[in-house]
C-alpha cells in the first residue's frame, strides 16, 4: 500500500509542476486556484522558492515562471540521467524521416514528454519538454498503457477516459482493443485524437519485460504518405530493438 505523501513536499512539487507547463506563468491567485489551497499558504512556499532561484517573479505582471535553479537541476540530469544513447537514436531517427521524435514516460494516467527532437521541417509538430497529455489520446501515452494490465487502465481512469479531440477514444472497450493490438504488434498509433491535423506512430520500450518509457514520431496529414508511414515504423522497430538492448547495459534513469 504506498505511503501517504508529505504535505508540504508535495505542495513544492505541485507548484514547480503547474509552473513547468504554464511557460508565461501563473500569479499567486492563479495558483491558490489551480491548487484549491488558500494564498496565506501558498505564498511562504513560492516567497522561498524564489528567494532560492526555483521561481521568478516578473515585477510588472506578478506572474512567478520557473527559475535558474529549476534549469541547474534539470542540466545536472541531462548530463547525469544516462539518456545521451537515446538523444543519439532520436537525432537520427529525424535526419532520416525529417519528423519530431519524443521520448516520454508515464505519468499517472498522463505522457510526461521528457525528450524531444525536433524537424528542420517548417511545419511540424509544436511540443514542449515537461508538457503531459492524456495518455489514451496520443500514440506514445497508448505505447506506454500497452505495459499494463486492463485492469490497472481501468483503475488509473476510474473517472472515465479524458477527451481532446473529437477523435480521441473515450470508450474503455475500444482503447482496451487498441492495447490488445500494441501489445501483438508492437506498434501504436493515433489520428487527430490529440492534435488536428497530426498521426503519430510509437512503440513501447522495455526493460526486464516492463515499459520504461516510449518513443514516437509525429507526422502532419498532408505529409502521411504511405512510404512516410512505412518510413517512420521502420525506425522507430530499429530504435526500439536498439534502445532495449542497451537498456540492458546502460543505466537510464528515466
Amino acid at each position: 500500500m504506498p505511503q501517504e505523501q508529505h504535505r508540504a513536499t508535495a505542495r513544492v512539487l505541485d507548484i514547480l509542476e503547474k509552473l513547468s507547463v504554464k511557460r508565461e506563468g501563473l500569479t499567486l491567485t492563479d495558483l491558490s486556484h489551480m491548487l484549491a489551497a488558500p494564498k496565506s499558504s501558498l505564498f511562504p512556499i513560492v516567497h522561498t522558492l524564489e528567494e532560492r532561484h526555483y521561481l521568478h517573479q516578473d515585477e510588472g505582471s506578478g506572474r512567478y515562471t520557473i527559475g535558474s535553479g529549476c534549469w541547474i537541476l534539470g542540466a545536472a540530469f541531462a548530463a547525469d540521467g544516462g539518456l545521451e544513447p537515446i538523444i543519439e537514436i532520436m537525432k537520427k531517427i529525424v535526419e532520416q524521416c525529417q519528423e519530431t521524435c519524443q521520448l516520454g514516460r508515464l505519468d499517472g494516467g498522463n505522457v510526461l514528454y521528457i525528450e524531444k527532437e525536433d524537424s528542420s521541417q517548417t511545419i511540424r509538430m509544436i511540443s514542449q519538454v515537461g508538457n503531459r497529455l492524456p495518455a489514451n489520446a496520443t500514440a506514445i501515452g497508448k505505447a506506454l498503457l500497452s505495459g499494463l494490465t486492463d485492469d490497472e487502465i481501468r483503475s488509473l481512469y476510474a473517472d472515465g477516459l479524458p477527451r481532446l479531440t473529437e477523435n480521441t477514444v473515450t470508450e474503455m472497450d475500444t482503447l482496451l482493443a487498441q492495447l490488445a493490438e500494441v501489445r501483438t504488434n508492437g506498434m501504436a498509433t493515433e489520428r487527430e485524437e490529440s492534435t488536428p491535423q497530426l498521426a503519430c506512430w510509437a512503440v513501447p520500450l522495455r526493460r526486464q519485460d516492463k515499459v520504461f518509457a516510449a518513443l514516437s514520431v509525429s507526422v502532419p496529414l498532408f505529409r502521411c504518405s504511405p512510404e512516410k508511414k512505412d518510413m517512420v515504423c521502420q525506425c522507430l522497430r530499429e530504435a526500439q530493438a536498439e534502445i532495449e538492448r542497451l537498456a540492458g547495459i546502460w543505466a537510464f534513469r528515466l
